[in-house]
């Protein structure tokens, strides 16, 4: 499963995951993206895996958004789809799964953070969703409502509206993360030591029962794909990656 850029690492009941792209910030490509749901489709039906864990590479971000580049031969639409579909699964996991952040972690690189059981940061991370001043582009509801759910609604408005980064202490503060260290190497050990010795049964049981929640809370509603269709298809969209491929400010619409 291991990749250049989707580096595997297995010991007695822990998967780890590290985003290995640092000279572009761990962005994830199409191909990090396929190769994490086989992962999870294969951890799923694996009972001796108690904990995956999720970082990113080179110290400086645990994952700045998606490769842009990626959407210019492919209907966005559907790219978002199977994002969401990854979220969905990873999120619905028998594991417990710990993301743990260094630097930026941002637009597709926060999708997955907040769709993990546990966060735990060191004081540089970063965290948002800046899209509005970046690509021009939408979140999909469920993507918005965990991250509502996640960090409250005022923040996670805040986030969207404003395209402001939120802090490590801020994050903390709020429930987003249950640790901010300066070295997550020992944090994670003591996490993932507490986490193999405790209850498996419980641990399952809740997790269902959290998901079944958020199922309820968070269903996206009909009109979502119509929405997101409308937005990967105008003109701002257009703009943003024209610039971003450009490395030029985006000229959006009043």
């Amino acid at each position: 499963m291991s990749t250049d850029e989707l580096q595997v690492r297995r010991r007695p009941g822990v998967v780890e995951v590290v985003f290995n792209r640092p000279e572009r910030r761990n962005a994830f490509t199409s191909r990090m993206y396929a190769d994490m749901r086989a992962l999870c489709d294969e951890l799923r039906e694996d009972p001796a895996v108690r904990v995956l864990v999720l970082r990113g590479a080179g110290g400086r971000a645990f994952a700045a958004g998606n490769e842009i580049s990626d959407f210019v031969d492919r209907d966005a639409v559907s790219y978002e789809a199977g994002i969401r579909e990854l979220l969905v699964t990873l999120f619905g996991l028998p594991q417990v799964t710990v993301a743990a952040v260094e630097g930026a972690c941002v637009g597709g690189g926060l999708a997955v953070a907040t769709h993990c059981d546990l966060r735990i940061c060191t004081p540089d991370a970063r965290f948002g969703y800046p899209i509005a001043r970046t690509l021009g582009n939408a979140l999909s509801a469920s993507i918005v409502y965990r991250c509502a759910t996640v960090f409250g609604e005022s923040l996670t408005r805040e986030m969207l509206l404003t395209s402001r980064l939120t802090t490590a202490d801020r994050a903390y503060a709020v429930g987003a993360v249950m640790a901010v260290v300066d070295d997550l190497d020992p944090e994670l050990d003591t996490v993932v030591s507490g986490l193999l010795s405790a209850s498996g049964v419980t641990i399952r049981a809740t997790k269902a029962q959290l998901t079944a929640r958020a199922a309820t809370l968070e269903a996206e509603p009909e009109s979502d794909d119509a929405l997101l269709a409308e937005v990967y298809g105008g003109p701002d969209f257009a703009e943003g990656v024209r610039a971003f491929l450009a490395r030029e400010k985006p000229a959006f619409q009043p």
